[in-house]
């Protein structure tokens, strides 16, 4: 007898960076289409995004094409709850035919009001196994860094 199931396996990972802005700008800027375009794309990567519905059972849609357009995939999902200025939850799928990438990924995004700015937590679960999380912990890492340069307040000199 097989332990087997038809779920596939998945993994979760949780990525942290404090940012010099109000929680308030970072909240928006992860329900807005434009901005989601401009800070979530890894490295070597741009976004265009559909539309990003940001209120409870609203969707957003979006496309990663690499530079050199070799390579494209298209996601979207749900938002599952919404506190202002605190936490996101939405659902992530791939949209693809390959099962071993069909599965929904939940990401949970807190803020929390740290000295120096605004904590942000990324926990991202149920990411398909092909994807390794050290990957998909660089990308997110890389997701928040572009996030710090569009947020952040310029110091006067």
């Amino acid at each position: 007898m097989s332990n087997q199931t038809d779920e596939p396996e998945t993994g979760s990972i949780e990525v942290s960076r404090v940012i010099d802005a109000p929680a308030e700008r970072i909240y928006n800027a992860f329900l807005d289409a434009d901005a989601l375009a401009k800070f979530s794309p890894p490295a070597g990567y741009t976004a265009t995004y559909d539309h990003a519905d940001g209120e409870v059972g609203g969707t957003y849609r979006g496309t990663f094409t690499s530079i050199d357009k070799s390579d494209e995939h298209s996601f979207g999902g749900e938002y599952v709850e919404l506190v202002p200025h605190e936490r996101i939850v939405q659902t992530d799928e791939f949209e693809t035919d390959a099962p071993e990438m069909q599965s929904e990924m939940t990401v949970t995004i807190t803020l929390e009001e740290v000295e120096g700015g605004t904590e942000v937590t990324v926990r991202q679960e149920g990411i398909p196994k092909p994807i390794p999380e050290e990957d998909a912990a660089t990308g997110w890492g890389m997701s928040l860094e572009n996030l710090a340069r569009l947020v952040e307040v310029p110091k006067a000199e």
